[in-house]
């Protein structure tokens, strides 16, 4: 199993097949939700967003189910779809999960290449972020970051822990566009090359540790920049 991180927002052409409609009303209302335009407690009407989007109401369907799978979204029994409300214990919950799960997924990946694995995935998503952050491309950053942490978590080869995870991705996402700083970029793609270095030299320890840091040292500022943003609970 391999974890699907939410991409960089693009509106692509025309869909030609079901499959491509699907992934075409899934990026623009991933980046709807993002930007605002689809606000938290909105309801999504399958119709509406159908008409919208130029397409029929079926891929809008599979769109909405598969962004709910990422957390952004929540479908109701007999009352449809609505955007998730962003909570701070929802942030709150996400730090916790990410230092349960990312720092065990870390040490393991080091495992992993210590005996002979291969870690050259997580060194294109390295380039992708360099490539992104060259551009100052907001949505391109936030992509990149989110997939370099599912890419730990593929890297395990764990599919109960790629399965736990795969719920949080979009939320870490929409945290990532939340909170995105100027100077930010930078400094998570240092962070990114050293974990990245650490795993591709097979040291658990370093990357354990250096993942730890990563996600611990952002908990306590991102919750007071959000305070004022976001409701309790």
């Amino acid at each position: 199993m391999t974890l699907t991180a939410p991409h960089p927002e693009s509106e692509t052409s025309a869909a030609t097949g079901a499959a491509s409609q699907v992934e075409r009303a899934v990026e623009l209302l991933r980046a709807g939700i993002h930007s605002g335009a689809y606000p938290p407690d909105s309801r999504l009407r399958e119709r509406e967003l159908a008409q919208a989007l130029g397409v029929s109401r079926v891929p809008v369907r599979e769109a909405l189910m598969r962004l709910a799978t990422e957390g952004l979204v929540e479908v109701e029994p007999r009352r449809g779809a609505r955007v998730r409300r962003l909570t701070l214990r929802d942030v709150e919950e996400l730090f916790e999960l990410r230092l349960s799960l990312e720092v065990f997924a870390a040490r393991r990946a080091a495992e992993l290449v210590a005996a002979g694995g291969d870690h050259e995935p997580l060194r294109r998503v390295m380039d992708e972020a360099d490539s992104a952050t060259r551009r100052a491309d907001a949505a391109g950053i936030a992509a990149a970051n989110t997939a370099f942490h599912a890419e730990l978590i593929t890297m395990t080869g764990n599919r109960l822990l790629q399965s736990s995870y795969q719920r949080s991705l979009g939320l870490m996402h929409w945290l990532f566009r939340l909170t995105a700083t100027e100077h930010g970029a930078e400094r998570h793609r240092t962070e990114h090359e050293r974990i990245c270095r650490a795993i591709g030299e097979g040291r658990a320890r370093l990357a354990e540790a250096l993942t730890y840091s990563h996600i611990d040292i952002r908990r306590e500022p991102v919750l007071r920049a959000l305070t004022e943003v976001l409701p309790r609970q």
